[in-house]
């Protein structure tokens, strides 16, 4: 009995252990929720987050950061990572959507409701995330360059490096109006309001891929994270926060 008890001792829960997860800063209320869900799931695991752009989250792993698990906010940094053979592509998941939103401060008089408004000259100062590292942005440049506003909107234009930021400067003030996600209106609820949003075919579709990252420190664990990702615990959880659910054409 004693030498069963050592062993047992010794060998510990099977998946402990402490790994990194780097996710899009618009999934940060979400997965630190489900992140407690899945500790509680797996007695002596511990995860650490790194927030930020999708973009900026890829250029890190591409640099050699010791990161276990990537959350994107789109499909192309993560494809790219795959082009690369930074990820291990058997365990990739598309696990959540989002719907592109246009806001402006709680107390803004402009009556915006459609994206033609964003034209009318009191229209100032519109944020976007920087289109060549942040989703949103990116989204957001499809968008207006699809409904023929892009050019025509240059000059009011500021560049944020993350939709967080780009939320923030709407709830302070410091600009008209920009583009978040849904799912981001509700952190901000007091300060910020939904103004309209984009037509969805005047942008790609807005899924969040996950992927263990090749040569993770315990890959075991990683891989037991991206699952639970998908399963009905964390599928509740990113319903009430506002997600999507996964287009059919995704799956």
């Amino acid at each position: 009995m004693l030498v069963l008890a050592l062993v047992l001792g010794l060998a510990g829960p099977v998946l402990a252990g402490e790994i990194t997860v780097s996710a899009a800063i618009s999934t940060k209320d979400a997965m630190e929720e489900i992140g407690r869900g899945f500790v509680r799931s797996q007695p002596g695991a511990t995860l650490r987050y790194n927030f930020g752009s999708s973009g900026a989250l890829q250029k890190q792993i591409e640099a050699g950061a010791p990161v276990d698990v990537f959350v994107s906010a789109a499909e192309r940094p993560m494809d790219e990572l795959a082009r690369q053979g930074l990820i291990e592509p058997a365990t990739r998941r598309t696990f959540a959507g989002n719907v592109l939103v246009v806001v402006t401060p709680r107390d803004s008089q402009l009556g915006l409701a459609r994206a033609a408004g964003l034209l009318d000259p009191r229209v100032r100062r519109i944020v976007i995330g920087n289109p060549r590292t942040v989703p949103a942005g990116r989204y957001a440049a499809e968008s207006l360059r699809a409904l023929g506003l892009w050019d025509r909107l240059q000059p009011r234009l500021i560049l944020a490096e993350n939709v967080r930021q780009a939320l923030d400067y709407v709830a302070r003030g410091e600009v008209d109006a920009g583009f978040v996600y849904a799912t981001d209106v509700a952190t901000r609820g007091p300060q910020v309001r939904e103004a309209f949003r984009p037509p969805p075919g005047s942008h790609g579709a807005i899924t969040y891929p996950a992927a263990v990252v090749t040569g993770a420190r315990r890959a075991a664990l990683a891989r037991a994270f991206v699952g639970w990702l998908t399963g009905p615990e964390s599928q509740a959880v990113l319903a009430r926060l506002g997600f999507q659910p996964v287009p059919a054409a995704v799956r």
